[in-house]
């Protein structure tokens, strides 16, 4: 086993910014721009919920753009100061967090529950709906004929694009109207356990006698999935992505960890609740097998998210049918409003054919990510996180139906791949030359 400290990221450039000023000069940057962007999201976006979150968050980064300006005055004064080194950073993620996505959930789901029909996203109303539908008949999903038979303006809320777990979110709803049982306080609840138990896998690998002094790339990571904009934003207005993606890091946490099977469940969860989570399950599935753990890794990833929907399945097969395959096709009875204008959608409703054109440019973007891991599998978690985060990003942009928000993905398996690296775990020295690991789960 070595015992080697976490070797830096391969990008040089990314890794000077990173540890400039011992992180802090990152920070600060992170931070000032962040309010930035929550002040010009309050002032322009046509989303109510966004700008009642750009309002209160704006304040929340410009307080920690304050303190870490300060650790950085502190800093060239007293470079020893604890004030100024990693627990300190961490504190201060801790703050932002709390600022910037807690306080806004927290204060948009008081409002609603007083009356306030404008402090939700609509994945919010659809989740909690398909909880009461699961408690009433057995299935989260409206059939064809049922959402048919809806008003015009209330067909596109009929559809829940989700697999059945993300209806357990909305259970409480179901049980009582209060602001606590808004679905975006247990999609943070989610959140936390997820990457609380992500870190603390992280800091105690496998074989090792105890808990490791988790390194800055981890801070980094954990910054990604939290504080940064566009998942401070989701949560806080919808925020149904934010478990999944969390999920999605802690297995490959414990893929990084040498613990296969373990990673196989939690992306199996994940798997449960969105779509999306399932071309991480693929690129996990084939790490698995290069570490002869492939069997392993696929019973949690491919059997979670099938015993999930098994049961709806039976109840009503056409509503899931309707529900999961057809609507995210753009198949269903409206459109969705999911609409972006990335280079996918454009190419879609500008070029003759778009659609057409657009497609085909998805499929050989796949087919060139297919041809990478099969030439060249992921041997280990750190690139099994690139593979992800470049190929989601990759899919984002040329799906001509797709969101801003879905961004959140691409960018936190970036920044996660570099808290993968860490003592204690000896991973392949390098892609094509497989080593020997502890494949205990």
């Amino acid at each position: 086993m070595s015992t080697a400290t976490p070797p830096v990221h391969r990008l040089g450039w990314w890794h000077r910014l990173d540890t400039a000023a011992g992180g802090l000069a990152l920070d600060l940057g992170l931070y000032a721009v962040s309010a930035a962007f929550a002040a010009v999201t309050a002032g322009t976006s046509t989303l109510v919920p966004h700008r009642a979150w750009g309002a209160v968050a704006a304040l929340g980064y410009l307080t920690v753009a304050l303190l870490a300006t300060g650790q950085l005055l502190l800093r060239r004064r007293r470079p020893g100061s604890t004030l100024v080194g990693l627990p300190a950073r961490w504190l201060v993620t801790g703050l932002a967090w709390a600022g910037v996505a807690l306080l806004p959930l927290i204060w948009q789901s008081v409002q609603r529950a007083a009356g306030r029909t404008d402090r939700a996203q609509e994945e919010v109303l659809v989740v909690e709906e398909s909880g009461r539908r699961l408690v009433e008949t057995g299935t989260p999903y409206l059939g064809p004929d049922a959402i048919a038979a809806l008003p015009a303006g209330e067909q596109l809320l009929g559809y829940t694009p989700y697999q059945p777990g993300m209806a357990l979110f909305g259970l409480p709803r179901a049980a009582l109207d209060s602001w606590w049982t808004d679905a975006r306080i247990w999609f943070a609840v989610g959140t936390v356990l997820a990457l609380v138990v992500a870190v603390r896998v992280l800091r105690q690998p496998v074989g090792t006698a105890g808990p490791t002094r988790p390194h800055a790339a981890l801070l980094r990571g954990i910054q990604a999935a939290t504080v940064l904009p566009v998942c401070a934003l989701t949560l806080a207005t919808g925020g149904d992505d934010l478990p999944v993606l969390a999920l999605c890091l802690l297995a490959l946490a414990f893929a990084a960890t040498a613990r296969p099977g373990w990673a196989g469940i939690v992306v199996g969860l994940a798997g449960a609740l969105k779509l999306f989570a399932w071309p991480v399950a693929a690129v996990l599935i084939i790490w698995g097998l290069t570490r002869r753990a492939g069997l392993r890794v696929t019973a949690g990833a491919l059997g979670l998210p099938a015993a999930a929907l098994l049961p709806t399945l039976l109840v009503d097969r056409e509503a899931l049918v309707e529900n999961v395959l057809l609507f995210p096709l753009g198949h269903g009875q409206v459109s969705s409003p999911a609409q972006s204008p990335f280079p996918g959608y454009l190419v879609a409703n500008v070029l003759p054919a778009g659609r057409v054109v657009a497609a085909a440019l998805l499929v050989a973007a796949g087919v060139a990510i297919a041809v990478r891991l099969a030439r060249r599998p992921p041997r280990t978690a750190r690139t099994a996180a690139l593979v992800c985060g470049y190929g989601l990003l990759v899919a984002i942009l040329l799906m001509p139906t797709t969101r801003f928000g879905y961004l959140l993905y691409p960018v936190a398996f970036l920044l996660w791949a570099a808290a993968l690296d860490i003592p204690g775990i000896r991973q392949p020295t390098g892609e094509d030359v497989p080593q020997r690991v502890d494949l205990r789960a």
